[in-house]
């Protein structure tokens, strides 16, 4: 019987679930799936697919949760770990790259930057305020353009004078973006220019006043993107290095993390879990003028966590 761990990052965009063999920690299966404003399913869906590649014979030594979702996932699942993303994605980070001084994220909807020292994080950043440079951007303007997001970094590439674009806001980007096409600039320099503008926007608002040494790290799903790849070693003057395991990162150090917690006996719920059926509500609470809203996680009649409770009147009452 084959012994795993277990990660999930569980954010606004993406799900993703990943198994470590426990012996070797090498990476067995890994899952990205979109979240759809619904994670309790896109959960489910993960382990279901990590269970279909693996097989039936194996046991889960620990899991991990990370991501927005975390707390929501630990509960679902029985997580022995449950961290920040910062502390996911460096720990996946520095596995991949020892000695790494830089990390660069950028997923679906936010940004971050992460700065370690001797395999210590020292300072982070993250912008979860402006939608300009995430993958979501990215996504509406290649579907504005009419192109395949999976061709907009070559296009990128091939560009030979890119324009230059306002990358500090969204709107404006996507305003200029406008302006350019009607001024007739070719595509491929306005996509590149929007690389380059969106690299600006990260490196001014998200790395400001930090110092980005090498060995850089980019990570995230636009890590997929050739042209913000080369914009960022451009703007860096720095070879950024995009690890093979790109987009799932979080869930890879949420993995680690448990491994490296080694729990003895996992709390983890089992596989069943993907055929049982979860409900999160939630209510108000009128105790006192704080008017807490208060959201619970069932399964079947069960009512396994409460939280948004500052005094823990309905948090602390769930006997899980």
């Amino acid at each position: 019987m084959n012994s795993i761990y277990l990660g999930l990052d569980v954010g606004s965009v993406s799900t993703n679930v990943i198994a470590l063999d426990a012996g070797s920690g090498q990476l067995l299966a890994s899952v990205y799936l979109r979240t759809r404003g619904q994670p309790i399913p896109a959960i489910q869906e993960g382990l279901r697919e990590i269970r279909d590649t693996l097989g039936r014979d194996i046991t889960v030594a620990g899991v991990g949760t990370t991501g927005s979702g975390r707390g929501l996932a630990a509960v679902m699942v029985g997580a022995d770990v449950v961290k920040n993303e910062i502390t996911a994605h460096a720990v996946a980070a520095s596995q991949v790259v020892p000695g790494v001084q830089t990390v660069l994220e950028i997923g679906g909807q936010d940004s971050k930057i992460i700065i370690l020292r001797q395999g210590v994080v020292i300072d982070f950043a993250m912008n979860t305020v402006c939608a300009a440079g995430t993958g979501s951007f990215l996504d509406q303007q290649a579907a504005r353009l009419g192109i395949p997001i999976e061709n907009f970094g070559r296009l990128a590439l091939g560009a030979q004078n890119p324009v230059r674009i306002a990358g500090r806001c969204a709107v404006f980007a996507e305003s200029d973006m406008i302006h350019k096409q009607q001024q007739g600039h070719p595509l491929d320099d306005i996509v590149a220019g929007l690389c380059e503008a969106l690299v600006r926007n990260y490196l001014n608002n998200v790395g400001k006043g930090k110092e980005i040494l090498p060995p850089v790290v980019f990570q995230g799903g636009v890590a997929a993107n050739a042209g913000m790849r080369q914009a960022f070693s451009r703007a860096l003057g720095t070879e950024v290095i995009v690890p093979e395991h790109y987009g799932v990162m979080g869930a890879f150090g949420a993995a680690l993390l448990a491994r490296e917690a080694a729990p003895g006996a996992s709390t983890f719920r089992g596989f069943e879990l993907t055929d049982r059926e979860f409900r999160t509500g939630g209510f108000d609470c009128r105790g006192c003028a704080n008017h807490c809203e208060v959201v619970e996680l069932r399964e079947g009649g069960n009512v396994l966590a409460r939280w948004g409770d500052r005094c823990g009147k309905w948090s602390n009452a769930v006997a899980v």
